[in-house]
């Protein structure tokens, strides 16, 4: 599998469609698969034709998160550095390594994408976790399928929450309390009662309505839309966001650090499985 299939691209009309392709793990995302994703976005930009992406997952899932456990997981790789000006990080001991490479491909990648000229919209269906989130939330608008759940249960490994910590900007203080604290699954119509989502549509419908809502897109000025984008997007920056990101980071590596230091493994020797046992969804 090299770089360009974990990532499929097409137009349809004034959409560009992005479509993560790791079905089989979820779309867990190695490094490899955010350098395609980055280039897709790349492409969907420079392309005038283009007026709006739209990311989705191939499968049952829209991503359940970072790749922790997978053969084709790469955090020791060296890899081409984007979104950051950071140095090399691979052959970094102690916590240099991990703090450079998520500053890049993590943290960094979610804001160079938040901040693409051309408005985005997360189509999501099935699980919604952890690094999900973090591709999600960067999107200017998010449609789920009402069989979505989002979660955020790193708490359970001893990480305060993902690196694209916009928690108590998508919902309320307490109601990000809650969801990190317990890590349980919120459904898609809870997500969109308290705002975190625009729209919930049944599953068969997803797509169709995507491509609605991008064709509207497509009749609108692009400058004025990148104009409008801008203007939020500054706004929720004096609000805070980038300054508790900033902040969060440091506490995230902080937990990293300490996980080492007492398991021995920066993430507390967790996967995939020994993550989703005990997972409940609250009623």
């Amino acid at each position: 599998m090299d770089t360009h299939d974990l990532v499929l691209y097409e137009t349809r009309g004034p959409a560009a469609w992005v479509t993560m392709n790791r079905p089989r793990v979820g779309n867990a995302q190695n490094i490899r698969m955010t350098r395609a994703l980055d280039a897709a976005f790349k492409r969907a930009v420079d392309d005038d034709g283009v007026h709006c992406i739209v990311l989705q997952g191939a499968g049952k899932h829209f991503s359940g998160g970072h790749d922790i456990g997978t053969p084709q997981r790469d955090i020791d790789k060296p890899f081409e550095k984007m979104a950051t000006p950071w140095y090399d990080h691979a052959d970094r001991p102690g916590a240099e390594g991990p703090y450079v490479r998520e500053a890049d491909a993590y943290l960094g990648m979610c804001r160079r994408w938040r901040s693409l000229p051309k408005p985005t919209i997360a189509a999501v269906h099935g699980a919604c976790i952890a690094g999900g989130l973090m591709l999600a939330w960067c999107c200017d608008l998010i449609v789920a399928s009402d069989d979505a759940f989002f979660a955020d249960p790193v708490v359970k490994m001893g990480i305060p929450g993902v690196e694209f910590f916009a928690h108590p900007f998508v919902m309320r203080p307490r109601q990000a309390k809650e969801f990190l604290f317990l890590g349980e699954r919120m459904p898609a119509s809870e997500a969109h009662r308290i705002g975190m989502i625009n729209r919930v549509v049944p599953r068969d419908a997803l797509s169709d309505t995507v491509q609605a809502i991008a064709q509207r897109l497509g009749e609108r000025p692009r400058f004025a839309l990148a104009l409008a984008k801008q203007a939020i997007n500054q706004a929720e920056d004096r609000m805070g966001l980038r300054d508790v990101m900033d902040a969060t980071y440091g506490l995230h590596h902080l937990a990293h650090a300490h996980n080492a230091l007492t398991t021995g493994d920066g993430i507390a020797n967790m996967d995939a499985r020994k993550m989703k046992e005990g997972e409940e969804t609250p009623s």
